[in-house]
């Protein structure tokens, strides 16, 4: 959802100097030299990128500029008013390099050998015991106007040859004329961070986003870049790298000595690294600044390169009272990338022109070809060794209520420099056009469709309630929704009704709920529900609803059972990083197949349960942002821990059975940095007493009872076992366990790149007191049963296809039967 929002804001608002100068810095035979460094008079360093490309702002009083490279004469350049680019080529020193030489091997890497050892003893969050400090943020989408053709399109597209009809092509006419004078996009934000218990918290205490009168919390949350220089893994655009500096960094980076730097009046090694595999995507590339007395990160330029090119620069303040470098500015970036392809998001495309000598690829550059995303960082105010505790340590980030109430004077308080003129029309033109074309209705609405609701005035439409299929109702056609803020901020009423076409019963639910506590998305609910249910089927009350255009698995399932239940819950986050439920329920329970329960001799067609059940996720890893709207899940990470526990209640309300059911889930998932990624999933459940089979296991069947593997195809399941038959095995305990490896995308042709993962499912299981349940034949699982598999996903608009075998004690017979094909869908939103 955070990605969701910053690319919607980064892409889709572009509806609409300063002085600047750039060039390119050459050897005597025209190869660009990356990380050259360029100083103005002022003695502000910035340095090539790996295309030996620059980009200077300079002040006005800067007349000349320095490039010097080591191992080639330092060249001074005179600023022309008139001139905007330059091409700089610089001459080899005619002297031979004396390169200092330690222990006989690369200078750089005895030189990353002492950083690493030193980390500890120069990393604030380290050394220091706790700290504070105030950071003022401001990021904007926008483009440089100068490097925009805004002359008409000569060239004439006739549209009706009789009437000579003709388009003239004015889009980057247009373009140049909105960004000459406002900004694409434009957010401030004031923020403390503290720093205590090795735990670091950011407050925001001002926010302001050009068009949005309440804040886009995910973009606030959105992780551009690591706060930390020193962390194993650097972060760029949510994408998390091996740091260069990382305990086991040498065997993945090269590492080369450029030159040497005084930063703040302290000699540094300046040190250009980059990834030893060829992919873009294994790794970071830049310059590390190291002090040469501590060994210490003075500056850090990290980068990849791809069909964006993101950039993140680390400025740091050597702080002698305390000797330690700390952060004093970032800056990340992102334009485009040496690229030809395209990005598709959301069903549109940006188009991105790649530098690459290709006649036959290349197109007239559009307007967005030149959008760029800057943010800016400044950090002022700065506590060392602070002893003011952290209040809520355990949130990530917390909004303040009246962040984004702030008045004009806060943020003349806290700006860095005064917002010009284009910054102030940024504002103004972005709040009238968002009002003009409802932006922030847009947004809110792209939320509810990805939920999987629709708003219609103050009720949201649930689609999941429209249509489904399953072998037992036939068609599910239904209405359901939910009220929401329009109607009450602290009331709401939800239910549906469905009627199936086979079964010919009309189904429905209705529930309401009270907000008790907004800090802590605190409940009470209470429902009525007269439906149907899968037999033996295990639901987490705390699983976050998952939005599908199709549930594939339903259609193929036969055997439910009615159920009328009247439950009260309570629903919370009052303790962080956890989402917990407590329900009472009074369920009616009705099998609707050929069973009976057998209870010492006597047998039930027909049963009450009254229960109570505690329900409950753990996720310690996550980052849980605290706003005015309530918690949230900010960044989701693994491990995440489910418990869920079932009492019933005997002699309450008409109760027929004691019994006590334990389920427990446990996800994990690991992405790698060359584009894999590896998920696990534990699952398991103890029913203890006397329980039908209704509400025992069956661990999740997906294969129809057919003779044919051809007749048996169809769309497979998330977590379920392709190759078990429904009905087959019933448990009353089990373990489960899956193991699923995705591949990067292999490209076979342009718009076919199919993803390889490769499946293992396994559990074991076992049913105690299997006379109780009369009626349907099944077997157990105390041999274990085993099935792997692989699959072959988004092969085409969005389709895939899998094939999966059955093997181990439980496997059958004939090959065939062992063997099941499922066609895969993933809905891909270009995220």
């Amino acid at each position: 959802m955070k990605l969701f929002c910053l690319l919607t804001l980064f892409f889709t608002l572009t509806i609409q100097a300063q002085f600047q100068i750039n060039g390119i810095v050459t050897d005597s035979n025209n190869k660009p030299l990356p990380f050259a460094t360029i100083t103005t008079s002022d003695n502000n360093n910035t340095i090539t990128d790996v295309d030996g490309k620059f980009n200077v702002t300079p002040s006005s009083n800067v007349t000349t500029f320095a490039v010097s490279y080591i191992g080639f004469e330092t060249k001074i350049i005179t600023i022309l008013s008139n001139k905007k680019f330059y091409l700089v080529s610089l001459s080899q020193k005619t002297d031979n390099l004396n390169e200092v030489v330690i222990s006989n091997e690369n200078p750089a890497l005895a030189i990353l050998r002492q950083v690493i050892a030193n980390k500890n003893s120069n990393n604030p969050q380290k050394k220091l015991s706790s700290f504070e400090y105030k950071t003022y943020n401001k990021l904007i989408v926008t483009a440089n106007p100068d490097s925009i053709d805004g002359r008409i399109d000569s060239s004439a597209a006739y549209k009706d040859f009789n009437k000579k009809k003709i388009n003239i092509d004015s889009s980057d006419y247009k373009f140049k004329e909105i960004i000459s004078k406002q900004h694409l996009f434009q957010t401030e934000k004031v923020s403390q961070y503290q720093f205590k218990d090795k735990k670091l918290k950011e407050t925001v205490l001002g926010t302001k986003m050009a068009g949005f009168k309440q804040p886009v919390y995910e973009v606030l949350a959105f992780n551009l870049q690591s706060i930390s220089i020193y962390d194993p893994k650097y972060e760029l655009f949510e994408t998390k790298y091996q740091n260069p500096i990382a305990d086991n960094a040498l065997k993945d980076y090269n590492y080369k000595l450029l030159d040497t730097v005084a930063i703040k009046g302290r000699n540094t090694y300046m040190i250009y690294f980059k990834n030893k595999q060829k992919r873009k995507s294994s790794g970071l590339e830049g310059v590390l600044y190291i002090d040469q007395e501590n060994y210490a990160i003075a500056k850090a330029v990290m980068r990849i390169k791809g069909v964006l090119d993101i950039s993140g620069i680390h400025e740091f303040t050597y702080v002698p009272n305390e000797k330690i470098w700390f952060q004093s500015n970032t800056t990340f970036k992102i334009v485009k990338g040496k690229n030809n392809d395209d990005i598709k998001i959301l069903g549109g495309t940006i188009q991105f022109d790649g530098d690459v000598d290709d006649a036959f690829s290349t197109r007239k550059k559009s307007a967005s070809d030149f959008t760029y995303l800057l943010s800016e960082s400044n950090n002022f105010d700065i506590h060392y060794n602070t002893e003011d505790p952290i209040k809520n340590p355990s949130l990530y980030m917390e909004v303040k209520e009246d962040a984004a109430k702030k008045p004009e004077s806060f943020w003349n308080e806290y700006r860095k420099e005064s917002l010009d003129l284009k910054g102030q029309k940024t504002y103004q033109l972005l709040d009238s056009i968002s009002i003009k074309k409802r932006i922030e209705n847009r947004l809110r609405l792209g939320r509810k469709i990805i939920n999987g609701y629709v708003p219609l005035g103050p009720i949201d439409l649930d689609l999941k309630k429209i249509i489904s299929y399953n072998n037992y109702e036939g068609f599910r056609l239904g209405v359901g929704g939910i009220t929401n803020d329009r109607f009450s901020k602290s009331f709401r009423i939800e239910g549906y009704t469905a009627y199936g076409t086979k079964d010919g019963i009309f189904k429905y639910n209705i529930g309401s709920g009270v907000l008790l506590d907004k800090t802590t998305n605190t409940w009470l609910n209470g429902s009525y529900t007269d439906d149907v249910r899968e037999i033996a089927s295990t639901v987490f009350a705390v699983d976050k609803r998952v939005f599908k255009i199709y549930d594939p698995r339903p259609i193929n399932i036969s055997t439910f059972y009615k159920y009328i239940s009247w439950k009260a819950n309570v629903q919370t986050k009052i303790i962080p990083k956890t989402e917990a439920i407590f329900e009472l329920a009074r369920t009616y329970v009705e099998p609707k197949f050929d069973y009976m329960f057998n209870l010492h001799g006597q047998l039930y067609s027909s049963y009450i349960m009254t229960t109570a059940m505690a329900s409950i996720v753990w996720t310690p890893f996550s980052d849980v942002m605290q706003t005015p709207n309530g918690r949230t899940e900010s960044d989701k990470r693994f491990p995440r821990f489910t418990f869920q526990y079932t009492q019933s209640l005997p002699n309450v309300l008409q109760n027929d059975f004691t019994f006590g059911k334990i389920d427990f889930k446990t996800e994990y998932e690991k992405k790698y940095l060359n584009g894999q990624k590896t998920s696990l999933l534990f699952q398991g459940g103890y029913a203890i007493g006397d329980v039908p089979i209704t509400h025992l296991y069956n661990t999740m069947p997906n294969n129809l009872t057919k003779e044919t593997i051809v007749q048996r195809i169809t769309f497979a399941g998330r977590n379920s076992f392709e190759t078990m038959y429904f009905n087959e095995f019933f448990s009353s305990q089990y373990v489960f366990f899956q193991v699923k490896h995705g591949f990067d995308r292999i490209t076979i042709l342009k718009k076919v790149r199919p993803v390889l993962v490769v499946v293992t499912r396994m559990a074991w299981g076992n049913m105690e007191h299997p006379e109780q349940h009369i009626g349907p034949a099944y077997k157990t699982l105390n041999k274990g049963y085993f099935e792997s598999g692989i699959e072959l996903n988004r092969i085409f608009k969005g389709f895939g296809l899998g094939g999966f075998y059955r093997y181990g004690p439980n496997q059958l017979p004939k090959v065939e039967d062992n063997i099941a094909v499922k066609i895969s869908y993933v809905l891909d939103l270009g995220l």
